[in-house]
């Protein structure tokens, strides 16, 4: 029987691995957990581009964009400004603001 800790991956790890081809490192650890599931549970409904966070944030979806500079966001890798300028710039299509001010909102 396996334990429970080995059937739960971190979403970061595998961020990690999913973006090993380029340049996406999303940071590993407890904070970095925490933060992007607060973000899932405040957030998850709103949408950046055409898909909605909860999407976004699914390790099975080959975008790991957001994942990525959320992570950063929220280890303090990258500051709210340049978090908001990645995303616009990747996810052009839509009104991010609400759901990229929601985001920033978690760090509080």
């Amino acid at each position: 029987m396996l334990s429970s800790h080995r059937l739960v991956p971190t979403l970061p790890l595998l961020a990690l691995l999913a973006g090993c081809g380029g340049d996406l490192m999303a940071p590993e650890g407890a904070a970095s957990n925490a933060f992007l599931n607060k973000v899932a549970g405040a957030c998850g409904n709103l949408s950046i581009g055409t898909q909605p966070i909860n999407y976004l944030l699914d390790i099975s979806n080959d975008d790991v964009t957001f994942l990525d500079e959320t992570a950063k966001l929220g280890t303090g890798e990258i500051d709210p400004d340049t978090y908001r300028e990645a995303i616009n710039g990747f996810y052009p299509t839509g009104n991010n603001e609400p759901a990229i001010d929601c985001v920033i909102a978690q760090l509080r």
